[in-house]
């Protein structure tokens, strides 16, 4: 006997609706940034699934592990880092697999990984995570295919903020690169989507009091540093930011101010701007947004003798 449609199915499907009438909507967003930043949509490839590979040390204070899409192609494949969102303190790699998907389809080999949350540990253990991560990717890199001279990152969220924090602070000599980061752990090029880029322009919320360890008056240097905006030098790699314009949670503006500080150092950085959405939205219907993405990084990580 069929059932009547339950309430919260209702709102599901509204919701579902709502989501897919803002997608096609014309007109949803703008870019703006340098036109070279974006390539030829790349080649279509089956891809395999590694997963479970952990990446930490044996006496790492809490084992983690990440998913390694592998495409089917010859040749060594270039790598993108992905990093999940959830305040610092939830979510899992799960939430970014229809990117990973997207991306290894294209020919990029994907580590999904999972990091350290907070209250439990507080920053810089999510960084240190990522960085060890990406030195995992450089030692093990080659048993699985992988070029590790073209390695990129891609984030949403804290994770944009984490991948990016990462970026920024491998190109730098910051402190931070002590003691897991250097040379080994740069990236080619970053994708980071919903992005809180500078922290200090933030009231001390529940979720930056647990992820820095108390308010911003009693640590405002631990707001400053945390903050992928202080850190950008000239050397900073390439940058591709997309956003939602009507972003409540991570103000658009945050976007904004870390594209205009990138150009402002000579990097170069395209900021796609995605009207009619809020943070939540711009990654649910954010299918444009990573095209342009997967877009850039086949642009970015073109070996060189091919750009």
């Amino acid at each position: 006997m069929p059932h009547a449609a339950s309430y919260p199915g209702k709102i599901l499907g509204a919701s579902i609706f709502l989501l897919t009438a803002l997608a096609s909507l014309p007109g949803c967003s703008h870019y703006s940034g340098v036109e070279n930043l974006i390539g030829p949509e790349p080649k279509t490839t089956e891809y395999d699934v590694v997963e479970g590979l952990v990446y930490t040390p044996e006496n790492w204070p809490q084992a983690l592990s990440g998913d390694l899409y592998l495409p089917q192609q010859s040749g060594l494949s270039p790598v993108v880092l992905m990093v999940h969102g959830g305040g610092w303190n939830s979510r899992s790699p799960a939430d970014m697999v229809w990117i990973a998907e997207e991306l290894a389809g294209h020919g990029f080999a994907v580590f999904n990984i999972a990091y350290r949350f907070a209250p439990e540990f507080t920053f810089p253990a999510q960084l240190h995570d990522l960085q060890v991560a990406r030195q995992w990717l450089a030692t093990n890199g080659s048993l699985y295919g992988l070029d590790t001279q073209r390695v990129s990152g891609f984030g949403f969220s804290s994770g944009a903020h984490l991948i990016a924090l990462l970026a920024v602070v491998a190109s730098s000599d910051s402190n931070l690169n002590q003691p897991y980061g250097g040379a080994n752990t740069r990236l080619q090029a970053v994708v980071a989507g919903g992005i809180p880029a500078d922290l200090t322009s933030f009231d001390s919320g529940k979720l930056l009091f647990q992820f820095l360890g108390a308010d911003k008056q009693q640590i405002p240097e631990t707001y400053r540093i945390a903050s992928p905006i202080t850190h950008i030098t000239p050397q900073t790699p390439p940058f591709f930011l997309f956003h939602g314009g009507m972003d409540s949670l991570v103000p658009f503006s945050q976007a904004e101010s870390f594209h205009q500080a990138l150009l402002a150092n000579g990097v170069s950085s395209g900021l796609l701007k995605l009207h009619l959405r809020g943070h939540i939205t711009s990654f649910l219907t954010g299918g444009n947004a990573v095209e342009q993405g997967l877009r850039f990084l086949t642009r970015q990580q073109m070996p060189r003798a091919s750009q």
